[in-house]
């Protein structure tokens, strides 16, 4: 026979968690790779996924989607997606030298999602899994995928439901195809690896198609357990329709016990199954006769209860009228009487309503007169400010350009939310020079103003400072920080070695001093609203300083804590790290930065990716197992310490604001005990270590502060030097006369003695050094 050509093949398949439905969607792929995949052109692997509502948060609950900013929902769609498409992998090695298409398709009813797929794709097969041919279960759990899609999908597309023994199959139909071809084929386990060109059906499979045909039905099945959709609602009573569907199934048990007593006689002898094919068709014959006569009945009945339902809707209308005339009448009476008061009353009304207009409309103009004013006042102050403000330096377009080598690629160290940012010198300083781009400088002009008009004020030793700005080209200038951001030191980036405990132990405490600033700022607080350690800088003495507070927002009047309120502000910061209150409700309190401030602080102590963190973090203190989930790479953390900052980080990052500790009275106390007892641990190896030999003065026997050269080459402590040059003119060491009295400065010892002076230097590790 002719084989047909194949344009495209598709597999429904599904990863599953119930018993069977891999296995299903397993022997679904296999069977039409060896049997359908050699005369497609495509072979397309298609799986329904669930529509995505509600987004889990890390505190374990869902926010619908609706509730959330679309670029986020975006992101975790797509990673919902990537994670979903792994449902291929173990179905791709049944062909994996053949070149197919994987298709995800996103729907609550998958049986709909892949009918609606077959038709507008226009495919011409699809092959589908069954891991149940249990009729009792299809009873009870009702028709399930392959099934539905077997009922309804398109007449132009062949349809394949592989199980365990049979292959069910629905070839396509045309104008062109005979009657025996559009019915339904079932293919025993013997027809398995022979697919759907196979001819050898088994007598069950011919008895069953023609059973089938008798009854309009698509397999044998849906005569034994017959749905709603095979009794109609004709009118009849509650009772009838139960005992005509009682009747209905016992009919149909009885035929398909006939049919297969019938079969089974067949097998013995040839002889015998002419007779069961005879009693067969008469038995056909009668229920032809059963199904008409009950459908005529059918009709009788249904046309009698609409004459019923039609006489019973005339009548309770001529009721209705009757009724409405009554009422009328009486309402008629009544308007009467008070309608020209009413009439009287409303001329009124409409007379002050036009004069309340005419009055609120003159307010309004006057509000908006005086409101133009002062914005006018407003920016001429800021432009004043801008212009003559001296508490930081102005520089000009071209002053930026020459120090940036016309913002060369080469000087780039980094890229913020709004611009790139560019490591230069000027005044013969190094700097980091923050710079918008091009096509945001007309957008963020509010901000950048603010920015300046906000930074210029602050001054604290954990905080950034702003040395200048261009307004001409929308550019701030900064200190360099040597070391970059604490974000590269937790995560182990651009080659940054871990950061020791007891250092980490200050910076906790040095950030808490700089949000405490902020918070306490006069006359309003200023709230960061994007704290993360990237904002996060270390000098060359590993200082913390927080930066890039240009997303703070001036508070005119300060929230309470047991206060929820919803202000109209735009969302701003970094997701992880941002206030689940400030997420729902968009109002943002000095708190606010706890939150992110807690996140941090755990960051610290495990050297992991903030999302899930705080979960993980609580499940370890409650189980006992903080230490398995400490940075690995340092192996002296003092447990009692750490688990007592732990518990604090935890206290910051609770979900409701007014659950939050203060940061002055309950946090602080906290953080600068353990940062005294990590100085009191950085104390105790220094007195282990000593100075090298030349970092002493000769005549002071101490390590020097500001060292200078004498004549005889020798580096003395300058105050001492000076005092012994005023009295003598030998040498200090060689006792020989000295030849000149002018002494010079020793920049690098001095550099040398400040560097092993530091808390900790810093060499490919840490190690502490003496002071």
């Amino acid at each position: 026979m002719t084989v047909r050509k194949i344009t495209s093949v598709a597999v429904a398949v599904n990863g599953g968690t119930g018993t069977g439905r891999g296995n299903g969607s397993r022997r679904a792929v296999r069977w039409a790779v060896e049997n359908l995949m050699p005369r497609a052109d495509r072979f397309i692997l298609v799986h329904v996924m669930p529509t995505v509502a509600s987004i889990p948060t890390p505190s374990g609950d869902c926010i619908p989607i609706a509730e959330l900013d679309e670029n986020v929902v975006k992101v975790y769609v797509q990673d919902v997606k990537l994670k979903t498409e792994e449902i291929f992998v173990p179905f791709k090695k049944f062909c994996s030298s053949r070149n197919i298409e994987t298709l995800l398709l996103e729907d609550d009813n998958p049986a709909a999602a892949l009918v609606r797929y077959v038709s507008e794709a226009g495919i011409n097969c699809l092959v589908l899994g069954s891991f149940s041919t249990n009729c009792i279960m299809r009873k009870l759990k009702g028709p399930g995928v392959p099934a539905t899609v077997f009922k309804c999908a398109p007449k132009s597309c062949d349809i394949y439901i592989v199980s365990r023994h049979q292959i069910i199959t629905k070839s396509a139909t045309s104008a062109s195809t005979s009657e025996t071809s559009a019915r339904p084929q079932m293919l025993t386990q013997k027809d398995y690896g022979e697919g759907s060109s196979g001819e050898q059906l088994s007598y069950t499979s011919s008895v069953e198609t023609r059973v089938c045909k008798t009854f309009g039905a698509s397999s044998i099945s849906e005569i034994i357990y017959p749905n709603s959709h095979a009794f109609p609602d004709i009118g009849c009573s509650t009772n009838d329709r139960v005992d005509m569907e009682s009747n209905y199934r016992n009919l149909g048990a009885d035929i398909e016990t006939n049919v297969v007593d019938q079969y089974n006689s067949t097998a013995s002898t040839k002889s015998e199954q002419s007779t069961v094919q005879a009693e067969i068709e008469q038995l056909r014959q009668e229920l032809q006769t059963t199904v008409a006569m009950y459908e005529r009945a059918c009709e009788e009945l249904v046309r009698a209860q609409n004459k019923v339902h039609m006489l019973s809707q005339g009548c309770l209308e001529e009721s209705r009228r009757v009724n409405d005339a009554l009422e009328r009448k009486e309402i008629v009476g009544k308007i009467a009487a008070g309608e020209k008061a009413k009439h009287l009353q409303a001329l009124k009304e409409v007379e002050d309503a036009r004069k309340l207009l005419v009055k609120e409309a003159y307010a309004r103009k006057i509000a908006e007169v005086n409101a133009l004013r002062e914005s006018l006042e407003k920016q001429k102050v800021v432009d004043s400010l801008l212009l003559n403000d001296r508490r930081y330096r102005t520089y000009t377009r071209d002053e930026i350009e020459v120090a940036t080598n016309f913002f060369s690629e080469s000087n780039v160290i980094g890229e913020g939310a709004y611009g790139k940012v560019y490591r230069c010198n000027l005044d013969h300083t190094p700097v980091a020079v923050k710079v918008l781009s091009p096509d945001t400088v007309d957008k963020k002009k509010d901000e950048f103003l603010k920015e300046v008009e906000v930074l210029s004020q602050i001054r604290h030793p954990h905080m950034v400072l702003l040395l200048g700005a261009c307004s001409e080209s929308g550019c701030l200038v900064y200190e360099y920080l040597e070391n970059g951001s604490l974000e590269d030191f937790i995560l182990h980036c651009n080659g940054k070695p871990p950061l020791p405990w007891f250092v980490r132990f200050r910076i906790v405490f040095e950030v808490a001093c700089g949000l405490a600033f902020l918070h306490n700022s006069k006359p309003e607080p200023i709230v960061h609203r994007d704290l993360k350690p990237g904002n996060i800088l270390l000098d060359r003495n590993y200082v913390s300083k927080i930066g890039d507070v240009g997303l703070a927002k001036l508070i005119s009047d300060v929230v309470r804590d047991s206060i929820t309120e919803y202000r109209d502000s735009i969302l701003a910061g970094t997701f992880y790290y941002m206030d689940p209150e400030y997420q729902r409700t968009g109002t943002v309190r000095p708190k606010s930065d706890l939150y992110a401030f807690g996140i941090i602080i755990l960051q610290l102590l495990t050297a992991r990716y903030p999302n899930g963190l705080l979960v993980m973090v609580e499940n370890a203190i409650k189980n006992g197992s903080l230490a398995d989930i400490l940075d690995k790479l340092i192996t002296d953390w003092p447990l009692a310490e750490t688990e007592e900052l732990a518990h604090i980080a935890l206290k910051c990052s609770r979900l409701r604001c007014r659950d939050r500790p203060d940061l002055d009275t309950e946090v602080m106390p906290v953080l600068k005990k353990l940062k005294d007892f990590a100085d009191a641990h950085v104390k105790l190896g220094r007195d282990n270590i000593h100075a090298p030999s030349h970092f002493f003065c000769p005549i002071l026997q101490e390590i020097m502060e500001d060292p200078y050269i004498a004549a005889d080459g020798f580096t003395y402590e300058h105050t001492a030097i000076k005092a012994w040059l005023d009295k003598h003119n030998v040498s200090p060491v060689t006792k020989l006369r000295l030849q000149h009295s002018v002494i010079i400065p020793n920049h690098t010892l001095r550099s040398a003695i400040q560097q092993w002076k530091s808390p900790v230097t810093f060499s490919g590790r840490f190690t502490v050094k003496d002071s």
